[in-house]
């Protein structure tokens, strides 16, 4: 049978000798520096032999007390990453996904179910990014719109973002053709005021209709498409499950790229991560099947 001595005791000794002060060790232990002094004294009374020479102003380890210190630290030490180790099995793993809110609400969210089914050990937990933002410092990963060249990030290619004007069903039965465009409302978006004139100069249109309403972002602009109130320029893979459920239709078959693709970006060191792997495998195999 193990002979061990207080552990509340051990614990405030190898706290107190670590830092050399009752004050300190009291501090990371959240008691009272009497408290520490206290267990400290109790432990030297069990074990027979002082650990410490106290005096006025200074508190210094007895020979015994920096043997018994070499042995405790170690071993507390190994307490703690077993601990560690058995709660950390208990609790799920999180990952943090820095993501836009058009990318998480048109693409992403609605497969998540998909991936938990994956990886139901993984909780996802979904943060403000996108082309504006920068990696935030508690991200596990993030989602971005641009062309690869993040400062201190890797970045993995994912989706070319295609552009393809699209708008509700019965607006889409009077456009023919790219002219007829002339006669319509067109919807942009604010920080892609460029999308339009890029699509226009690729089907022959030197110059974009002059009639339009300018929105914040892609979903806002979508979903006024939807209800009718012009033709937006749609993003792939923003527009994917509505024109699939019939809610957007794309009127011209010309489909231009932007120039730009969504990333997968990690921090280095970071990927090796489990949940980080998870989650590359399943969004790798996904973004394929559009």
């Amino acid at each position: 049978m193990r002979q061990l001595p207080s552990l509340n005791g051990v614990k405030a000794f190898e706290s107190a000798a670590r830092f050399e002060s009752f004050a300190k060790a009291a501090e990371e232990l959240n008691v009272t520096p009497a408290a520490v002094s206290r267990l400290v004294r109790l432990l030297e009374e069990s074990l027979g032999v002082a650990l410490f020479e106290r005096t006025p102003n200074r508190l210094t380890l007895t020979g015994a007390g920096q043997s018994y210190r070499a042995g405790l630290t170690p071993a507390l030490d190994q307490i703690a990453t077993a601990t560690e180790q058995v709660t950390a099995a208990g609790r799920p793993k999180v990952l943090t996904v820095g993501v836009g809110p058009t990318f998480a609400i048109r693409w992403l969210i609605p497969r998540l179910a998909d991936f938990s089914a994956v990886a139901p050990d993984v909780e996802v937990r979904l943060t403000t990014g996108g082309a504006t933002a920068s990696f935030g410092a508690d991200w596990s990963c993030g989602i971005s719109l641009g062309n690869g060249r993040w400062p201190d990030v890797k970045a993995e290619e994912m989706i070319r973002a295609e552009l393809t004007p699209v708008c509700a069903p019965q607006l889409a039965r009077n456009l023919l053709h790219p002219r007829d465009l002339a006669g319509v409302r067109l919807l942009h978006v604010g920080h892609a005021a460029e999308d339009w004139s890029r699509w226009l100069q690729a089907v022959g249109i030197a110059a974009p209709p002059a009639s339009g309403l300018t929105l914040a972002y892609y979903g806002q602009a979508l979903q006024a498409a939807a209800d009718g109130s012009g033709v937006a320029m749609g993003i792939r893979p923003y527009i994917d499950d509505d024109l699939a459920a019939g809610r957007l239709v794309a009127p011209f078959k010309q489909s231009v790229p932007k120039g730009q693709s969504w990333y997968l970006l990690v921090r280095p060191g970071r990927e090796t991560e489990p949940s980080f792997q998870a989650f590359r495998s399943w969004i790798l195999r996904a973004v394929t099947v559009r």
